[in-house]
């Protein structure tokens, strides 16, 4: 299932044992793990992994051979790293912990071999593709690029070779590959709170696995640890800072976590919100008891164990993505009209000059739609979404500038950003307000096709033009107190796609994507894991020109396409099974759902 880098490690053949068997983590090849997928259709965290048994150093290994063995040693955390610390001249020197630094390269990396000796003293290098970084709160972002690294070693009096001075500004660090990360690391995701105090933001990151025992008390800890550097300062947390652990206990698939005295006083049910959705993704806990400083607290008062299933209410993809609520969708009809869609039918709701917008989207609350014009340049809403309302311009392009398709928060708030060949505004609409310019926006100075605000509020995910290609990313939105926004830390989510065109929210974990990956001619539907995971194609059979896409949890994915000169709505004839059929049997374009 791991297949070792031997060209890294020519010399030590580090021996795995083998757990049984088990889904692996995944490093993107270009991308950042902003979350994982959604833990009721991902491999648990807690599988069974496989654990590396690292090889010590031998008396009469060369310096390749010791930076070689050190390499494949420092893959395993079992031990405080105790075996790697043994190639070291220095053991105290290097403290690596159980939240390291990493370096993350490519399987294929060259030999280390010696560039220059004096005497006792030896200098090492090793040269490879660098993919990226995860940072000590675990935090994956892609920073492709050649990697040189170079190791200090020194012979010692007992005429062994010893490292005395490790690569990179970050000495406690460890530099991986990527099989390494995949086998002795999990993407797990912690849950904080969007600034509405409701809805739920995954915050994913990578976790060494030392072993199954200890994993719950780790995940939790990196709860109470707060969100990653990319994320804080657009969520909350309802543990008090300073809130430790006391202890984790499991009995049976009952886990007890007692907190510090610290969690006195702070919301127990927003507390349990978040414990319960990063609990659930170990597939051994069922239920958990909250104690604060050894006393049992619960929301209710009464039922001392909760389980971990619950909190629907706080879903990442809100209260209409939480499995209970089918959600319509809607279209632009043939002949000029706003429709909902009922089976394979396209049902008038809105007719006259509103029905006929570009890209119409519906507000969640279903009292508002906002669309474009024709060519793209104003943004046009009208309400109610019922009979013949007029519609109302609400921006008009500069010169050369177009408006992505509007997007819809679940408080109201409209989105769309203005975008020409080398730069871009974002506006928003507040209920209530004329639009304004997001205080801070990130992407500025690139042109933007395509903006969807994700259901938690937090996050946003763009399809942006870089080097003259269109790459998706995904950025995060902060609220300052002043209420201005901060709208940036844009990072790639995967380099498999060479083209996009639209994108929607599938799910709190995935985007639905129109686009080519490298061996494709035509642009097709993908399934894009926000983790930066493997993106999979969805359905089968002809589409003809897809121009448009739209996705809701739970609900079948869409594509608005043209094919023989008529606009068509395509859906797959199971909605369930994503290699089935595309069928496409409504005359009608544009879809999209109300989220």
């Amino acid at each position: 299932m791991i297949a070792r880098a031997g060209r890294l490690r020519p010399v030590v053949a580090a021996t795995a044992l083998a757990l049984g068997a088990s889904g692996c983590a995944n490093v993107p090849s270009g991308g950042q793990v902003v979350i994982g997928r959604p833990v009721e259709r991902s491999d648990r965290v807690d599988d069974p992994y496989v654990r590396l048994i690292p090889v010590r150093p031998s008396p009469g290994w060369g310096p390749e051979q010791v930076v070689s063995g050190f390499l494949a040693a420092s893959a395993g955390f079992d031990d405080d790293h105790r075996v790697a610390k043994e190639y070291l001249n220095v053991q105290d020197s290097w403290k690596p912990g159980l939240r390291p630094y990493v370096t993350v390269v490519q399987s294929r990396v060259t030999d280390p071999h010696v560039i220059r000796t004096s005497g006792n003293l030896a200098t090492v290098k090793v040269t490879g593709d660098q993919l990226g970084t995860i940072s000590s709160d675990g935090q994956y972002t892609a920073a492709p690029k050649s990697l040189e690294a170079t190791f200090q070693l020194i012979k010692t009096p007992q005429g062994q070779w010893r490292i005395t001075s490790l690569p990179g500004e970050e000495r406690s660090g460890l530099l991986l590959t990527k099989n390494d990360v995949e086998r002795t690391m999990r993407p797990v995701n912690l849950y904080f709170f969007a600034p509405d105090q409701h809805a739920l933001v995954p915050n994913g990151i990578f976790l060494p696995v030392v072993n199954r025992e200890t994993l719950p008390a780790r995940l939790v800890q990196a709860l109470l640890t707060g969100p990653t550097s990319w994320l804080n300062g657009a969520v909350e947390s309802a543990f008090p800072t300073g809130t430790k652990l006391r202890g984790l206990s499991v009995e049976k698939d009952v886990a007890t976590v007692d907190l510090t005295s610290e969690a006195a006083g702070a919301s127990v049910g927003r507390m349990s919100a978040q414990l319960a959705w990063t609990l659930r993704q170990l597939s051994g806990i069922q239920r958990f008891r909250l104690r604060i400083d050894g006393e049992t607290v619960s929301p209710d008062g009464r039922d001392p164990t909760q389980p971990v299933s619950g909190w629907t209410g706080n879903s990442p993809d809100g209260p209409e993505g939480n499995g209970q609520t089918h959600q319509n969708a809607y279209v632009a009809g043939a002949s000029g009209f706003l429709a909902a869609l009922e089976g394979d039918h396209a049902q008038p709701v809105v007719t006259g000059p509103a029905g006929r917008l570009s890209r119409p989207a519906v507000s969640p609350d279903y009292r508002e739609l906002a669309g474009l014009s024709v060519k793209g340049d104003r943004l046009l809403t009208a309400a109610p979404v019922t009979g013949s309302p007029a519609p109302h311009v609400l921006l008009t392009a500069h010169r050369g500038a177009r408006f992505t398709a509007p997007s819809w928060s679940t408080d109201g708030t409209l989105w769309t950003v203005e975008s020409k060949a080398d730069q871009s505004w974002l506006w928003v609409r507040t209920r209530g307000r004329p639009p304004a310019l997001a205080a801070h926006w990130g992407l500025g100075g690139r042109e933007v096709l395509a903006f969807r605000v994700a259901r938690d509020g937090v996050r946003a995910a763009v399809i942006v033009r870089l080097d003259g290609r269109p790459q998706v990313q995904i950025g995060r939105i902060a609220h300052a107190a002043d209420g201005s926004l901060d709208v940036g830390s844009f990072l790639p989510v995967s380099s498999e796609l060479q083209d996009a065109i639209d994108l929607a929210w599938r799910d709190y974990g995935n985007l639905a994507v129109l686009g080519r990956a490298k061996r494709d001619s035509l642009y097709l539907p993908y399934i894009m894991p926000v983790s930066g995971s493997a993106i999979t194609s969805l359905g089968v059979g002809a589409l003809g020109e897809p121009r448009t896409i739209a996705a809701a949890p739970g609900e079948p994915v869409l594509i608005g396409t043209r094919s023989n000169g008529k606009n068509q709505v395509c859906r797959q004839r199971s909605a369930d099974k994503s290699f089935s059929e595309w069928i496409c049997p409504t005359p009608a374009r544009d879809p999209s759902y109300p989220n």
